[in-house]
């Protein structure tokens, strides 16, 4: 329990981020799944992408993401039938595990808890960006394939978190909990994204208002489309459909009220009605106040 909201924070992104054993489960089965795709794909380059590898995964909810660089010329023109061919591939390395098509990925569920999932990108390289990063062709979703540099995208990342005391990581740590924690149908990758275009834009973050000032971005923008700031991946989406648009939007607007009347309360004295704002946005899993 804390005595005041920014402890409150603090002690809620001791919780959010995973444990030693949990990022030890998340490369337990790594050699197996390179060792399938190599035999069956002769692929080059497996490596680690995502929230685990950015640093902004969550405890129990994130799963663990790795690029498999697979020579174009055997993958097909046809993404969709590349990823299905992956699929079935781990799918009879792991046949107890349900391994399924998730879009640009496969999903390969080795447990319960997030970090015992796999999810594994087919990709091929492109190109190199101009500060040397790799430049990958991915699954687009829609039987093509799109640009992605998750490489170039961790460097943005970070020297903006670099830049504010490495306060932008545990921020969108705090997006991500909102997502998770409310079941909200937007896409971690876009959050990230969007959480670090904001920051850039200030000179320090204070975790509670500037969690409301990204709300409040959220339901300006109304989850726009945005451009990928490293113009490689062109624009990105914040929901798969208008069905899951309209459903996370409900919840922006939710979120942004409970974060403004938690602000408040905290600026007024009401130390205690804003632990109780901040327990409802993070759906009762935000610690709670210690007078």
């Amino acid at each position: 329990m804390s005595t005041t909201v920014d402890g409150g924070f603090r002690e809620l992104l001791t919780r959010l981020t995973p444990s030693n054993s949990e990022s030890a489960a998340a490369i337990r089965h790594r050699e197996s799944v390179k060792a399938c795709l190599e035999s069956e794909f002769g692929m080059t380059a497996f490596f680690r992408t995502g929230s685990f590898g950015n640093g902004t995964s969550i405890s129990g909810y994130s799963d663990v993401d790795y690029f498999a660089v697979i020579p174009a010329d055997r993958l097909s023109n046809i993404s969709s039938s590349s990823l299905s061919a992956v699929r079935d591939a781990l799918d009879r390395r792991f046949p107890r595990t349900g391994v399924r098509v998730s879009c640009p990925a496969v999903r390969v569920p080795f447990g319960v808890d997030g970090c015992e999932s796999t999810e594994v990108v087919p990709a091929y390289l492109l190109s190199r960006s101009s500060s040397g990063y790799g430049v990958f062709g991915i699954a687009d979703c829609s039987g093509g394939w799109m640009r992605s540099s998750p490489e170039a995208h961790r460097a943005y990342v970070r020297d903006i978190d670099e830049s504010l005391a490495n306060k932008v990581r545990p921020l969108v740590r705090f997006m991500k909990a909102w997502k998770y924690y409310q079941d909200v149908p937007v896409s971690s990758f876009y959050l990230e994204l969007c959480t670090a275009q904001y920051a850039s834009t200030q000179s320090s973050i204070v975790y509670a208002l500037d969690v409301k000032c990204m709300f409040a971005t959220l339901h300006r923008t109304r989850l726009a489309d945005t451009q990928d700031p490293q113009g490689i991946s062109g624009s990105i989406r914040a929901c798969s459909t208008e069905v899951k648009l309209r459903d996370a939007m409900s919840k922006v607007e939710t979120a942004l009220d409970r974060a403004q009347r938690a602000v408040e309360a905290d600026a007024t004295g009401r130390t205690d009605d804003a632990f109780d704002w901040w327990g409802l946005l993070y759906n009762h899993k935000f610690p709670g106040y210690h007078r």
